[in-house]
């Protein structure tokens, strides 16, 4: 099945926007990818893309221009998100989209207070056509992502005690992404997961395994992790934003396991196993 439909995708250059691109790609939707660098960005020629800066409402209005959907995401580990998204979303409605599909993150509607769930609060409320997707966090973070250079090293250094954590890839969030748009699955929000609920030893052994190295996870204080990433240069409010994050990991509230992607996508996600193989190349 293919759609007419034209979706503007933010923040189109991370890892999951480049994935929900060319999952609407392959549904045959005219993409707009959205981006703060236009110049020089590494996207599919059969995408446009564009400059889009949250700050920058003139460029938030060029960029919104005859789309029937919008793929919203927020700048990573940022507590300021609700102030620059916003003012999106009205834009939105006011450009007359009637879907946006918010990138949010699973838990956040148990804490009111969190940014990400002010934003999705804001969207409900705003009148336009919505849905909410909730994953955990990323198989990616290991290959492509913020733990990579610490496993090439050959350690995971993280404050995730012994808790567990359904880790979901982005190929299976874009896969529900490009469903739900071609489906208008309004007034609706799903908790995203992977399969299975695996702890950081867990996933030490198995990428130990695919790799043919020895990668140890090392549970380390909280106040250790902060400084680490405090040291690698991440802004103050990003620090406490992630050290909130592995206090819900050590609760045991990333652990939980749903059968969302499966119910949109009419598949089952992929296993951490079957991603740690594919990828296996990255960590040799």
């Amino acid at each position: 099945m293919t759609s007419t439909k034209t979706i503007l995708v933010t923040g189109a250059t991370g890892n999951l926007g480049g994935a929900v691109v060319n999952a609407l790609l392959a549904k045959g939707m005219t993409v707009k990818a959205g981006t703060t660098r236009p110049e020089g960005a590494k996207l599919p020629a059969a995408a446009r893309t564009v400059r889009i800066v949250y700050e920058d409402m003139d460029s938030v209005s060029a960029a919104l221009e005859g789309l029937d959907g919008l793929f919203l995401v927020a700048p990573p580990l940022d507590q300021a998100a609700p102030a620059k998204l916003n003012p999106v979303i009205d834009r939105a409605k006011t450009s007359g989209i009637k879907h946006i599909v918010f990138n949010s993150a699973l838990g956040v509607d148990q804490n009111e207070a969190a940014p990400l769930r002010l934003i999705e609060r804001y969207l409900m409320a705003s009148g336009v056509g919505y849905t909410i997707l909730r994953p955990n966090f990323f198989m990616e973070n290991f290959s492509t992502g913020f733990l990579a250079p610490m496993i090439a090293q050959g350690g995971i250094y993280l404050a995730a005690g012994e808790g567990r954590t359904s880790f979901i890839s982005i190929e299976d969030i874009a896969a529900v992404t490009a469903s739900v748009f071609e489906e208008e699955r309004l007034e609706a929000a799903y908790d995203l997961t992977g399969p299975a609920a695996l702890d950081h030893a867990q996933v030490a052994a198995i990428l130990s395994e695919v790799s043919g190295r020895t990668i140890h996870y090392h549970g380390i204080e909280e106040a250790a992790m902060c400084q680490g990433v405090r040291d690698q240069g991440m802004p103050e409010d990003a620090v406490e934003y992630l050290a909130l994050l592995y206090q819900a990991v050590r609760k045991g509230w990333a652990a939980r396991v749903t059968t969302d992607v499966a119910t949109i996508t009419g598949r089952s996600p992929i296993s951490f196993r079957a991603f740690a193989q594919r990828q296996s190349a990255v960590w040799k």
